[in-house]
This record gives C-alpha cells, sequence and structure tokens, in this order.
C-alpha cells in the first residue's frame, strides 16, 4: 500500500495557534476481520441534568476516607434540614452531585460537624454551595453526533455516581479498588503482600458511554507486629536470637523500609491510635531519653523504658530494640516496636526489590480466557444495576462485555542482506516472531579490532577459550584477524529494511523518527530529578538511532527542553544522511491522559521551534502520537479457535478503531506483540497533531511495522521501537545518577534543590560522551 503524503501549509503563528487533537480520518480497513470481546460494558443514561455543589472540609488537606466519613455523617444528620431523601455523591475532595437541586439556593451553607474519635471527638468545619447544572443529556447528544467537544465535566459526574458505593466499601488506590486478602496469601516478603481487587473508569467511546472494568493487583504492607515487620525487613528468623541492639547497617535498611508508615499502639486497651513514623532511633528503647515534665513541674530526663514500666506497667521483652519516632521529629514522641502494629490497608509505593517483583508478576498472571472469565464474575457480583446510588441517578450497566471487530495486520516482510527477494535474504514474521538463523544482516561493519573481557576465575581464562568464534561471526559480519585483550564496545543493529512500508512515499522522503519518554523517580523521592529522553532515527530504513537526554524539575511531565533535544536530533541526521527531514513523525510516550493538552501545546511548539531555529523556512510535516500503556483496555477472541498459544492471547498485530475508542477523534489499539505469558495488552495510539494527514490505515500499518525494528530480539515489541529506545535511555540515564551520588557521597540529595548542588553537575551525569553519541549504547 503507498502512502500519499500531502502537503503542509506554512506553521501559524505561535500566539494565534489552538491546538486540537485531529478527528478520525475514516476507519481502516487493511487487514483479516477477527470477532473480539473487550472488558467493556455499555452504560446507559438518562437525558436529563444533575446538579453539581463544592464542598470545603476544614481542616483541608484530610486523606479522602477522612473527608467521606465526614461527609456521609453531614448526608445522615442534616437529613431533614437539607437532604431529604436524596442520595448525594460524593468524589472524596470537592465535589458532590444530586439528582434534585438543593433547597440552598446561590447560598453557602456552613456546617459543624463532630465525629467520634478515638480519645477525643474531631470537630470539622463543612460548607457547601451550588456550583453548576450538568447536562448529561448533551453528553449523550455529543457522543451521536461527534460535533462537539465531550463535556468532561458530564464525564466526571458520571464516573462519581458509578464510583461513589465502592469508594465507600473498599480501599481506592487511583481508579482501582481493593479490600484485604480473604481466602489467598501471597506474601512478597520485605513486608508486603498481594492484594486483589479491580479497576473501574468511565469512557466515552463511539455512540456510547463505556465502563472499563478490569482485574487489579497491587503490593501493600501486612498488617502484623512491628516486630515482625522488622524480621522480614533484615531477614531475621527468630527474634529471639538477637540479643543485640541493631547494627548500624540494620538500622539504616529497616529505617528505610518504616519511615512515612502508620502504625497503631497495643498498651492502651481499645484505644487504638495511630501515628506515622518519621525515624527510627539510633538508640534503643532502654538508652534513649526523652524530657519528662513530673506532676511537681519539674524536667528529668527518662529513658523509653523506664516510662513504659511507670507508666504503664510493662516491662519490656525488648529493650535492646530501638523506638519509633512518631508525630513530627521536633517532637521527642517515641514508641517500642513491641507495642506498635502496621496499620492495615496502606498501598507500598516504594519500589519493590527485583524478587518481590518477580513473586508479584508470578502472583498476579491469568491467561487471556482467565482473566475474561475473572472480569465477568467481577462485573456479575459487583450488581451494579443494584446499586442504590447508581439506581438514584437512573443510571443502567449491560452485563456482557462489548463486541468488537478489529483487525490482524499483515505482518511484514523483513529485508536481509543478500539476493533481494531471495529465501534467504528474506523473513516472515509468524506471530510476531522470525527465524535470524541463515541470513545476514542488510550492511555488516568491520570489526578492526577484537577484545574479550573475562569474568571467569583465571584458571578458566585459557587463550583458547578467549579467541574469538571468527568463522561463526562470517555470516554476519566482515571480521579482521587482529584481535586483543581491550575493553570494547561494539554497536551492530538489526539493520533489517521491512516491506511493503520500504518503497512507499514516507521512506522515498527523508523522515526522522523520534521517541521520548519521561521518567520519574520512585513514589517518595520528590527530590530527586526527573529524566527526559529522545531518541530519533538516523537512516532510511529506519534502524539506526541517536539520544538525548535530559534532567529537569521533579515530576515535571512536559519536556522542557524539547527544542533544544530536536534541534541536535535533527542535525545528526543531517551529518548521517545528508538529508533534512520533511517529515518528523514523533512517537511520545509517558504522557498523563489527563495533561493532554497542555503537552501537546508546549511540546508541539517546541518541535516547531527546533525546525526554525535551524533554518528560517524549514517547516517539516509534523505527526505527533502519544503512545499509552499503562490503562486497563483488554482484548479477547469471540472464537476460542483463534486463541494464540498457552495463554489464549489475541493474535499479534491484532487492531482496533472502533466501537472502544473514541467517538470522533483519531486513537487505536493495537497489539503487536505475541503474548507469552498473561494477557496481552495493546497499546493506546492517540494522534493528537497531523500535518502530514495519514489515513488509519497508513498510520497502524506504519505503527505496526516499527515494532518489528526493534535491534535487541527477532521479534516484534509491544511499542514502536523509538518509544522503546527512550525508555532505554531515560533508564540507563537513572543509572548514571545513582552512581554520580555514589561517587559524591551525597546520597539520596542528588536533586539540586536540598542541598544546593549545582544542576549543570546533573546535567554532565547524564551527558553522552561524544565517541557514543552516534552508536546506540542503550540498545
Amino acid at each position: 500500500m503507498e502512502i500519499q503524503l500531502l502537503p503542509i501549509g506554512p506553521y501559524p503563528p505561535p500566539l494565534q495557534q489552538v491546538f486540537q487533537a485531529p478527528r478520525r480520518p475514516g476507519l481502516g480497513t487493511v487487514g483479516k476481520p477477527i470477532k473480539l470481546l473487550a472488558n467493556y460494558f455499555e452504560v446507559e443514561i438518562p437525558k436529563m441534568d444533575v446538579y453539581h455543589y463544592e464542598v470545603d472540609i476544614k481542616p483541608d488537606k484530610c486523606p479522602r476516607r477522612v473527608n467521606r466519613e465526614v461527609v456521609e455523617y453531614m448526608v445522615q444528620h442534616f437529613k431533614p434540614q437539607l437532604f431529604g431523601d436524596r442520595k448525594p455523591v460524593y468524589d472524596g475532595k470537592k465535589n458532590i452531585y444530586t439528582v434534585l437541586a438543593l433547597p440552598i439556593g446561590s447560598e453557602k451553607v456552613d456546617f459543624e460537624v463532630t465525629i467520634p474519635g478515638e480519645g477525643k471527638d474531631r470537630i470539622f468545619k463543612v460548607s457547601i454551595r451550588w456550583l453548576a447544572k450538568v447536562s448529561w443529556r448533551l453528553l449523550q447528544e455529543t457522543l451521536v453526533s461527534g460535533r462537539l467537544q465531550v463535556p468532561l465535566d458530564s464525564v466526571q459526574a458520571l464516573d462519581v455516581a458509578m464510583r461513589h458505593l465502592a469508594s465507600m466499601r473498599y480501599t481506592p488506590v487511583g481508579r482501582s479498588f481493593f479490600s484485604p486478602p480473604e481466602g489467598y496469601y501471597h506474601p512478597l516478603g520485605g513486608g508486603r503482600e498481594v492484594w486483589f481487587g479491580f479497576h473501574q473508569s468511565v469512557r466515552p467511546a463511539m455512540w456510547k458511554m463505556m465502563l472499563n472494568i478490569d482485574v487489579s493487583a497491587t503490593a501493600f504492607y501486612k498488617a502484623q507486629p512491628v516486630i515482625e515487620f522488622m524480621c522480614e525487613v533484615l531477614d531475621i528468623r527468630n527474634i529471639d536470637e538477637q540479643p543485640k541492639t541493631l547494627t548500624d547497617s540494620q538500622r539504616v535498611r529497616f529505617t528505610k523500609e518504616i519511615k512515612g508508615l502508620k502504625v497503631e499502639v497495643t498498651h492502651c486497651g481499645q484505644m487504638k491510635r495511630k501515628y506515622r513514623v518519621c525515624n527510627v532511633t539510633r538508640r534503643p528503647a532502654s538508652h534513649q531519653t526523652f524530657p519528662l515534665q513530673l506532676e511537681s513541674g519539674q524536667t528529668v530526663e527518662c529513658t523509653v523504658a523506664q516510662y513504659f514500666k511507670q507508666k504503664y506497667s510493662l516491662q519490656l521483652k525488648y529493650p535492646h530494640l530501638p523506638c519509633l519516632q512518631v508525630g513530627q521529629e521536633q517532637k521527642h514522641t517515641y514508641l517500642p516496636l513491641e507495642v506498635c502494629n502496621i496499620v492495615a490497608g496502606q498501598r507500598c509505593i516504594k519500589k519493590l526489590t527485583d524478587n518481590q517483583t518477580s513473586t508479584m508478576i508470578k502472583a498476579t498472571a491469568r491467561s487471556a480466557p482467565d482473566r475474561q472469565e475473572e472480569i465477568s464474575r467481577l462485573v456479575s457480583n459487583a450488581n451494579f444495576n443494584l446499586d442504590p446510588y447508581i439506581q438514584e441517578f437512573g443510571i443502567k450497566v449491560k452485563d456482557d462485555m462489548a463486541e468488537v471487530t478489529g483487525r490482524v495486520l499483515p505482518a511484514p516482510i523483513l529485508q536481509y542482506g543478500g539476493r533481494v527477494r531471495s529465501n534467504r535474504a528474506i523473513a516472515t514474521p509468524n506471530q510476531g516472531v522470525w527465524d535470524m538463523r541463515g541470513k545476514q544482516f542488510y550492511n555488516g561493519i568491520e570489526i578492526k579490532v577484537w577484545a574479550i573481557a573475562c569474568f571467569a576465575p583465571q584458571k578458566q581464562c585459557r587463550e583458547e577459550v578467549l579467541k574469538p568464534p571468527e568463522d561463526g561471526l562470517r555470516v554476519s559480519l566482515r571480521v579482521s584477524k587482529s584481535w586483543g585483550y581491550l575493553n570494547f564496545w561494539v554497536n551492530c543493529p538489526f539493520n533489517a529494511l521491512f516491506e511493503p512500508f520500504g518503497r512507499s512515499a514516507v521512506f522515498q522522503q527523508p523522515v526522522i523518527f523520534l521517541g521520548a519518554d519521561v521518567t520519574h523517580p520512585p513514589a517518595g523521592d520528590g527530590k530527586k530529578p526527573s529524566i527526559t529522553a529522545v531518541v530519533g532515527s538516523m537512516d532510511a530504513h529506519p534502524s539506526r538511532y541517536c539520544a538525548t537526554v535530559r534532567v529537569q524539575r521533579p515530576r515535571q511531565e512536559i519536556i522542557e527542553d524539547l527544542s533544544y533535544m530536536v534541534r541536535e536530533l535533527l542535525i545528526q541526521f543531517y551529518k548521517s544522511t545528508r538529508f533534512k527531514p520533511t517529515r518528523i513523525i514523533f512517537y511520545r510516550d509517558g504522557v498523563p491522559e489527563g495533561q493532554l493538552p497542555q503537552i501537546l501545546h508546549y511540546e508541539l511548539l517546541a518541535i516547531r521551534d527546533a525546525c526554525i531555529k535551524l533554518e528560517k523556512d524549514y517547516q517539516p510535516g509534523i505527526t505527533y502520537i502519544v503512545v499509552q500503556k499503562r490503562h486497563h483496555t483488554r482484548l479477547f477472541c469471540a472464537d476460542k479457535s483463534e486463541r494464540i498459544g498457552k495463554s489464549g492471547n489475541i493474535p499479534a498485530g491484532t487492531t482496533v478503531d472502533t466501537s472502544i475508542t473514541h467517538p470522533f477523534e483519531f486513537d487505536f489499539y493495537l497489539c503487536s506483540h505475541a503474548g507469552i505469558q498473561g494477557t496481552s495488552r495493546p497499546s493506546h495510539y492517540y494522534v493528537l497533531w497531523d500535518d502530514n494527514r495519514f489515513t488509519a490505515d497508513e498510520l497502524q500499518i506504519l505503527t505496526y511495522q516499527l515494532c518489528h525494528t526493534y535491534v535487541r530480539c527477532t521479534r516484534s515489541v509491544s511499542i514502536p521501537a523509538p518509544a522503546y529506545y527512550a525508555r532505554l535511555v531515560a533508564f540507563r540515564a537513572r543509572y548514571h545518577l545513582v552512581d554520580k551520588e555514589h561517587d559524591s557521597g551525597e546520597g539520596s540529595h542528588v536533586s539540586g534543590q536540598s542541598n544546593g548542588r549545582d544542576p549543570q553537575a546533573l546535567a554532565k551525569a547524564v551527558q553522552i560522551h561524544h565517541d557514543t553519541l552516534r552508536t546506540m549504547y542503550f540498545a
């Protein structure tokens, strides 16, 4: 199939530009049709208005769980005056919705709500005021006609109504709900365990609203005595065999794990007060002192062990262990480990170890048919149509998964070295996999100096063992005979051309493929910088890429230096090919769904700025595509005979751009890889800008074929190679920063903010060395 790229007009001035995602250019037609089921359930909504109110709770910044408790208490105790028989729904923050208007007009109404507490009651000041009517009639009309923007306020109101009861019953985490394990136990080690739950979100789709339901799992801290938690973290089999105080390294490890967690005390009877851990003391309870004020007014230094013996008649069993410092670090509130339990329901936000991650994958992996059955069971057990809040708003949910017609795209023909189109020179992938035996690289390279690094014991390092297998390498490389014992780094890319796009218009013109990614430090390290990486193709295949990296403010989603980064890659492209790209195809990974418009506006202008700064009239066409992997859309074969492999997944190349996609904007799902373990997750592609005016078929096939150019394996991967490479570059840069920390001895303060460290040091830590600038060191 040929791509006929249309000419583009000049870039409009930035101040006059309003960026709006392009409309779908039609539906794709290429590929073998396949009947699928998607984990989407149709939602029927009444054509009516709902009433939106803002609620303000003081003290603010309370957890959503506390806010919900306050609002529920308010609804129950002010029924006669305010709520009557209404069943309001609440999002845990600022928004309340009702079917009938509250009798308050436009005036703000204030309440005082008293919640019985542990030891003393908690008093909250609550105010509520009317904001607006939200039209579900307009939402329906938009979905059917596709003439207007989807009203996000209407979608939000529907989502809150659908989630209200589950938010009261379960532990919400993001858009998922979890409950404590019952009937199963999956420990991860280190005081963590797996909790299973379900993801739920409403999404606008073609002509209707859909409810996306999926199985979900995450790591929680196990509710247990802190003593047992410490033993798990420090690999202590029997606490009674630990007669000595903790070593410094043990205390540091323990502090890292427990800091920030909530604990509840056991020495006060039924009053189990909760505290947040801020530190672990250096000294044991038998020696840790604090200023104790006596009844006479005199202040004396008292050890924690003495205090608990005098105050609670509690002889500590482990006085040689440290104490938890709780509350604020400025205050001297210490608790012995043995009187504390880990509070249940705390999600683990710290990074799991490799072993924990491996255990997590094994515990959560489900074959596609098993996951399909589990999702259906979740929906059946949820009884959405019996939910009193959903009934209040007149919402109905269909019990059956959405039926979707997809297409399996044809696999590309891969051209290797040798006589063109001969059997030895081409490979045709089967279910995303092909065999390279007997094949040569399309372009070989010459290795002039061999070097081998041997990490085996010296006795095993004989010269005949180290000698490179010269004959075996001649199949794909031209090898010279000189070789030595020096460190070396050789890049040898995959270098396979793919068809039929190899001769189409998109490659007859100079095209640069860009991939970009932003990686953030683990939650809890907000002080560490985020890393941005952009890679660009450097040949016409495209198989060779260059990279550029930056550090920026923590949790910053926009790539701040994108203009300079793209400019660097355009210059490298020109040096490599002697052409200026006439088209830029940009695959952007790692974009949060809620920030798409802001990120598009900034980054599209940045790419244009890079072009114009190189040459005033240089205005290549830009296609900006967001690649999303962090979603809960799953696709299943409706016909069992079409399931692939032991996991029963959909075939590689399965594409969907109807039914569950956006009502009128240009997006599609593509499962480009073969699912080996668990259930395949299709990638979601969202076209936010398209100067190049691709048809649906053209962009879907191009994207699929780029998934076959990843140099590490003879498999198609789940996202296009440039996006994958950008992710690899960003991860590699994170290790460079860690190395810099260790070299400087600055520990976790490598932020450039908390200790005034020069940002130039951070930039230098991730800077790509000139000698590797034109090699794929990241692959």
